[in-house]
């Protein structure tokens, strides 16, 4: 686990805000991917919430340059099969279910696991993981939750999403636990349909300095 852990680290250490994306159109992965790794996150999670994921996935692996794909939403072992089969090199999911948890443990990709509660992040811990995401992050308690964490279950770090914008986001950076954040902020919808690819690197950029 230390090997897979040591790799999480050095791709969520990337920088400090993790783009969660949602793709609608496969063919606008690769311009939305070049303008965020343009303006400095290079680490991109493209959730499998729709049918044109897998192949955005495969598209910002094989042709962005600087990028680091990853799969977010994964829910079942079939998922991460086909997540990896598409290029993923880290694997997000919403929560920590024994289908994905068994996954991960037969695969050399390393997995980001969700939890909510301390009891989860324990169940988790108990598996060998010390990186975890907490989401949904403010509805779960916030920054005030994550704070009051990290002294019973120290030596955990967390990548908190939900909820979180430009607003509160350096709440969360702000704190000894937390090693990154995700969020959507990075990459609006109307944007990414409109193509402003430009507009999308300057939010990028404006992120990517959070911890400057």
């Amino acid at each position: 686990m230390s090997g897979k852990t040591d790799a999480l680290l050095s791709t969520l250490r990337l920088q400090p805000v993790v783009p969660v994306i949602v793709i609608d159109d496969a063919k606008s992965a690769v311009p939305l991917a070049r303008a965020l790794v343009a303006g400095g996150l290079k680490a991109i999670e493209i959730t499998l919430r729709t049918p044109a994921a897998l192949d955005a996935i495969k598209a910002v692996a094989d042709e962005v340059e600087g990028a680091v794909a990853g799969a977010g939403t994964v829910l079942d072992a079939k998922q991460w099969d086909l997540a990896v089969k598409a290029g993923s090199k880290f694997i997000v999911s919403p929560g920590a279910g024994p289908a994905v948890l068994d996954a991960a443990d037969q695969s050399d990709i390393p997995l980001l696991p969700g939890t909510a509660t301390a009891t989860e992040i324990m169940t988790v811990r108990d598996r060998g993981y010390s990186v975890i995401k907490f989401f949904p992050a403010e509805q779960a308690g916030g920054a005030p939750y994550l704070n009051a964490l990290s002294s019973p279950l120290n030596g955990i770090l967390f990548c908190p999403t939900g909820g979180i914008s430009l607003k509160n986001a350096r709440d969360y950076l702000s704190l000894p636990n937390v090693v990154c954040v995700g969020g959507s902020w990075v990459a609006p919808k109307a944007m990414v349909e409109a193509g402003d690819w430009a507009g999308i690197t300057r939010l990028a950029a404006e992120a990517s300095g959070l911890r400057s």
